[in-house]
């Protein structure tokens, strides 16, 4: 198990990982925030156009969009989610798009 701050101030943190993913070739970037044996927290930048290809769901997850916009879609179903708003992720494969900068904080159930 990874120590990880008990509080952690999510604010400057986001601001960093949107700067990474901007920085970066793949316009995204990921900082792990918690990590256990039940629970991975992960706050994810991306900048805008962004994607997180198609992949398989965990069990249980869900993103939280702390600032901007993303677009979440599987084969039936899309979400325009933008800051506030948070998705309990279909268990079945999805993708994820930045339609804006977007910094986005996914929270996974571990078996």
């Amino acid at each position: 198990m990874t120590p990880h701050p008990a509080v952690t101030t999510l604010d400057d943190l986001a601001a960093q990982v949107l700067a990474d993913a901007r920085a970066q070739h793949s316009r995204r970037s990921a900082r792990t925030l918690v990590t256990g044996t039940s629970l991975r927290v992960t706050l994810i930048g991306l900048a805008d156009g962004a994607e997180l290809a198609e992949h398989d769901a965990p069990t249980a997850a869900t993103l939280q969009v702390l600032t901007g916009r993303v677009k979440v879609h599987t084969h039936g179903e899309e979400w325009d989610l933008e800051e506030g708003r948070l998705l309990c992720i279909p268990h079945q494969r999805h993708g994820v798009t930045a339609l804006a900068d977007a910094v986005v904080l996914l929270t996974v159930a571990l078996r």
